[in-house]
């Protein structure tokens, strides 16, 4: 063995006794002779780089020695009495051995297993992972930059505390949409007035309901009279200034004129309405023509021919796809639809925004990578939004939020106005005093204007039937008041009130409560529900405010209700009764397709 093992025995080569097990994948020792070889006069080597570099330099492979670490490789054989040393560090050649044989090992040494070599499958699997890996980091980073480039087309101006702050995932949501006049950007100085500092000349509350379930888009007359409150405001300089209110004037003046910002628009809506916006959003005329285009034009329909010089809309009766300065020019016509006022023009802009949505919804849109990217570049750069919206960030979260309508929930209504009794030619109007405080009231309750899902029926049956039922007398019924949000001192003007023109004389003060509340609540233990009937009538509660629970005790350790006056609470004997079903007014669902007359 030991001469076989030196490759020197019997004409046998040793590498012929080394066999691939295909059964473990492992090279094994058989002793069994192979064809005769011819004796190996020494160690030899494969041809290498080294041996090539050698051969090179003149120096002859056979008779090559070992080297110590570190040391140079000597040539004995390569001239008498003169060694030839290879540079430090170059490879030792291997010895060599026949093609196709396995890779012997070096003489008196033990065989070591030879290195499986990859196969090519996995060398293609580890370099397409290569490829793939560079791929994903490279569109990381590209996305990351095409990020910041949004965020660099966002122009965002101070709300300057005229919001709550900013829309909540889990609240209803209401944004101010403020379509403004203004003669910005290319081509639009045509239309004339290219001089203006612009007016809020088409405006939109967009109320969404908490569950998402149903929104509802107020528009607001440019011609309504209205109180502009006093408005703090950012000027472009970052100066801060008060622009004095005005009481009387047209809601178009609330943006642009003397200097006014959006936040003035949205203060003046609070004081209209009632409901402070979360948000707001300013589109000019670019806005328009950049978004249609972005999604490849919206169809609109006309029950007429329109011609008309002023907005430059020329279509004939029935359907169009519109976009750029086509769909400008028709959310800008009034005089030849309708009667030829804002009015009329309001019910066509609501249409057009019906077509807008709907194509925003549509498979067409949302499976076009093209579509998204433009609509992406149009909005950032067409929009100036409040401070509150000022990254793709918050943008896109809103933006999760409304992609939750269902279009046939989304309803489009005006507010409710008359003709200007104090004017002779008719140019402006004012609110209908009947129902516009209704339908403000609807949307502060969160009231669907679209009948929606029918578990909400359900869920407002079960309210109502709250309130049905035996009632107890007044004087029968226990409560402590505490104040959670109303006016200070309302819980001790109610308690006098209760006390002395109602009857309910088991009742007692019991301070603050330990947090706010936004609406009113009266809570009761099940043995209580007469007494909660009794004083949710003399209150003017709905059902949604009374909330079965557990009893508590008063001061003198009695049972006794809980009655929490909320943000709602205007004052003692005023009614908390809240709508549970929208007023009835004119209005459509963005689902439809109307033609405009």
């Amino acid at each position: 063995m030991d001469a076989q093992g030196r490759g020197r025995a019997d004409d046998i080569d040793p590498a012929d006794q080394w066999v691939l097990n295909p059964s473990t994948g492992e090279y094994e020792l058989r002793l069994t002779p192979s064809a005769p070889q011819s004796a190996v006069p020494g160690p030899r080597r494969s041809a290498s780089r080294a041996g090539a570099a050698a051969r090179a330099a003149g120096t002859s492979a056979p008779g090559a020695g070992g080297a110590a670490a570190g040391g140079a490789v000597r040539n004995r054989t390569a001239a008498p009495g003169r060694e030839t040393r290879t540079a430090p560090g170059r490879e030792v050649p291997a010895q060599r051995r026949r093609r196709g044989a396995p890779e012997e090992p070096l003489p008196g040494r033990r065989g070591r297993r030879p290195v499986k070599k990859k196969s090519k499958a996995k060398k293609a699997v580890l370099w397409t992972g290569g490829i793939m890996a560079f791929v994903v980091v490279a569109a990381a980073a590209g996305a990351y930059l095409y990020i910041e480039h949004l965020n660099d087309n966002i122009q965002s101006v101070s709300d300057d505390g005229a919001s709550t702050g900013g829309f909540s995932k889990d609240k209803a949501i209401n944004i101010l949409l403020i379509g403004t006049d203004k003669r910005t950007g290319a081509g639009n100085d045509k239309y004339g007035d290219s001089g203006s500092a612009g007016h809020a000349d088409t405006t939109i509350l967009l109320h969404v309901s908490k569950d998402r379930s149903n929104a509802t888009a107020l528009s607001i007359p440019r011609d309504l009279i209205v109180d502009i409150p006093d408005c703090q405001t950012t000027q472009e300089d970052g100066t801060q200034k008060v622009i004095p209110g005005e009481t009387g004037e047209r809601f178009n003046t609330s943006l642009g004129q003397e200097g006014r910002t959006p936040s003035c628009t949205m203060r003046t809506v609070t004081e209209l309405t009632g409901i402070k916006p979360d948000n707001f959003m300013v589109a000019d005329f670019n806005a328009v023509k950049t978004l249609t285009t972005a999604v490849g034009g919206v169809e609109v329909c006309l029950a007429k021919d329109i011609d008309d010089p002023d907005s430059h809309l020329k279509l004939s009766e029935g359907k169009h796809v519109i976009e750029g300065e086509q769909a400008l020019a028709f959310v800008r016509t009034r005089h030849s639809v309708g009667f030829g006022g804002d009015l009329s023009r309001i019910g066509l802009q609501q249409q057009f925004l019906s077509a807008l949505m709907r194509k925003l919804k549509s498979n067409d849109t949302l499976t076009s990578p093209t579509k998204m990217i433009k609509l992406a570049e149009a909005g950032t750069e067409a929009l100036t939004v409040d401070s509150n919206l000022d990254s793709i960030d918050k943008l896109k979260d809103l933006g999760l939020e409304l992609g939750k309508l269902n279009t046939k929930n989304l309803t489009f209504t005006t507010i409710p106005v008359i003709d200007n009794p104090a004017e002779k030619v008719k140019t402006t109007v004012v609110l209908n005093e009947t129902t516009a405080p209704q339908v403000f009231q609807a949307i502060k309750n969160d009231v669907s204007f679209t009948e929606v899902k029918q578990q909400k029926k359900k869920e407002a049956a079960a309210v109502a039937a709250r309130l049905k039922g035996t009632k107890s007398d007044a004087s029968e019924v226990r409560v402590r008041i505490l104040n959670g949000g109303a006016e200070a001192g309302s819980a001790s003007s109610t308690l006098t009130w209760l006390q002395t023109e109602e009857g309910v004389t088991k009742s007692e003060n019991a301070g603050n409560a330990p947090a706010t509340l936004a609406k009113t609540t009266l809570e009761y233990a099940p043995d209580q529900a007469d007494q909660a009937r009794r004083l949710a009538a003399i209150m003017g509660l709905s059902g949604s405010a009374m909330k079965p629970g557990k009893s508590v005790t008063n001061s003198q350790g009695l049972p006794t209700m809980t009655l929490t006056l909320g943000k709602d609470f205007e004052g003692a004997g005023v009614s908390l009764t809240t709508p549970t079903k929208a007023p009835d007014v004119e209005k459509s669902t963005a689902d439809k397709v109307e033609c405009a007359k």
